[in-house]
């Protein structure tokens, strides 16, 4: 069962870290940007929140973890949720969810332009283009060598005078996926130094003092140990940061 009651803030630096939900052996956390999932030992998210565990500093979830593994994938530039697992078994058992594609995961997405609007009677777009397993550029984001299928959802939230506010749900798990489609449907995501124009980093950076990629993992639905029925779980929103950038550029409603 999930642990019920306020998120659960590990306070390391630069940025805390909060545990929104946990059961003995697995934890929701909200990734700060610009910290590695697994790729760091010692100062990766997996290590810094076993170690607040180990420490007895997250009630609930079992103090004899020797490891922490993350049952999907975030990107280091990318913040939000991320399903934390304790041990095989429940690693295993949100992995084949994962596989089956039954995990509805959501993002928000910052993205230069206006996005343009959907067919009538529809509020999502969908992006199609084929895209390789593996990272690729922003002089070609589809990748080169095989292509496969792929499909991300969009819908807009909000407008700007430069930028749009996006909901992009995955229905599939290429790398840099949203990233990539963005860039080819035009609207790279704001602040992406992999896929977006030199000339707009340059410019967030002098004149807003923006330097993130303005993506962030908000909603996860899954169905946890024991139950029967998915749970969802929600972030607190866009980042403060992205916000603030997009209501310095006059939003408006949609």
């Amino acid at each position: 069962m999930a642990e019920p009651g306020m998120a659960i803030i590990i306070d390391v630096a630069p940025h805390p870290i909060a545990v929104l939900a946990r059961g003995s052996h697995w934890l929701v956390v909200d990734k700060p940007c610009g910290l590695s999932v697994h790729n760091d030992p010692g100062r990766d998210l997996c290590s810094l929140v076993l170690a607040a565990v180990r420490a007895g500093e997250v009630p609930g979830v079992s103090r004899d973890l020797r490891a922490l593994h993350a049952a999907h994938r975030l990107d280091r530039d990318t913040s939000g949720l991320v399903l934390l697992a304790g041990d095989a078994e429940t690693l295993a058992f949100f992995g084949r969810q994962f596989a089956e594609g039954s995990v509805d995961k959501r993002y928000l997405a910052l993205v230069h332009g206006p996005l343009e609007d959907p067919a009538a009677g529809r509020d999502w777009i969908e992006w199609t283009w084929p895209l390789t397993d593996a990272a690729a550029g922003r002089e070609d984001p589809m990748g080169r060598g095989k292509r496969l299928e792929c499909a991300t959802r969009a819908r807009l939230l909000e407008r700007s005078t430069h930028y749009s506010l996006i909901e992009c749900r995955l229905l599939t798990g290429r790398k840099h996926q949203i990233r990539r489609h963005a860039k080819l449907a035009g609207h790279p995501v704001v602040g992406d130094r992999r896929y977006g124009s030199t000339r707009a980093l340059t410019y967030l950076r002098q004149h807003h003092g923006f330097e993130r990629l303005a993506l962030h993992a908000h909603m996860l639905s899954v169905c946890l140990p024991g139950e029967e029925k998915q749970t969802t779980f929600e972030s607190n929103g866009l980042p403060e940061e992205v916000r603030r950038l997009l209501e310095a550029d006059g939003t408006r409603d949609a």
